[in-house]
């Protein structure tokens, strides 16, 4: 063996040592024993203390874990064209069946007094459109759907009794979320919107189209509040 066959030898072994350690951690952090469960608890966790850490927290566990962003379901679309259309047209068409039909049949006021402040101001609008865009479309998705369906497509497998379950539980949680800020009508009309957007991504396996989906959604029901006409589309059908 030559000096620099054994030089490569060694070479190899100590970056293998030093790669162990973080190997390891990451597949830790994959895996459903105590520290995988943690993981999920702490992200989960996020949303709690604020909107945007489960995101963020997503981003950090995803680095950490070496998990890839196809495994999370951020696949680059056949058509980027398609994606943003379809998607615009799923919200869009969500919200005004949600606001027309649905909520008024749940028993949920016309006009959502927790965003009323929006009805006409133009100063709010920038930062509640960017919002919308980022911290729900984006952030929201990328946790309830990309992260949890991950975590949940490894537990417990991809069969059709599987995918249902993940999409009820994902539901069930990102309703649950809603409550502190907007009481039973949000829990209601959030469980509907989880399911919608759980089976777009069970169908697409991709993410793209519910982030644009929700994205559309939230600033379909921004455009009602702002132009105050909420109170008129809740009693379209139902006076």
């Amino acid at each position: 063996m030559t000096t620099r066959q054994v030089s490569t030898s060694f070479s190899v072994t100590e970056r293998q040592l030093i790669q162990m350690p973080g190997d390891r951690f990451a597949q830790c952090l994959r895996g459903f024993g105590p520290v995988g469960i943690l993981a999920v608890v702490i992200v989960l966790a996020g949303n709690i203390i604020v909107a945007p850490l489960s995101a963020v927290l997503v981003l950090l566990w995803r680095r950490l874990s070496n998990t890839s962003w196809r495994d999370l379901g951020f696949v680059r679309p056949k058509s980027w064209v398609r994606t943003l259309l379809l998607g615009s047209i799923f919200g869009v068409a969500l919200k005004f069946i949600m606001k027309a039909l649905v909520m008024p049949l749940l028993g949920a006021p016309p006009i959502n007094q927790v965003y009323h402040y929006l009805a006409g101001n133009t100063a709010a609008l920038p930062v509640t459109v960017l919002t919308m865009i980022i911290v729900a479309g984006f952030g929201e998705e990328m946790v309830y759907r990309g992260f949890l369906f991950e975590r949940f497509d490894k537990l417990c497998g991809t069969k059709t009794g599987a995918r249902v379950t993940t999409i009820l539980l994902t539901s069930a949680w990102f309703a649950l979320l809603h409550y502190r800020e907007q009481g039973p009508a949000g829990v209601e009309q959030a469980a509907i919107t989880g399911l919608a957007f759980g089976t777009l991504f069970a169908i697409t396996h991709r993410l793209w189209m519910p982030i644009v989906a929700h994205a559309a959604f939230d600033l379909t029901a921004v455009a009602m509040i702002y132009c105050n006409v909420e109170s008129d589309i809740a009693h379209l059908f139902f006076r």
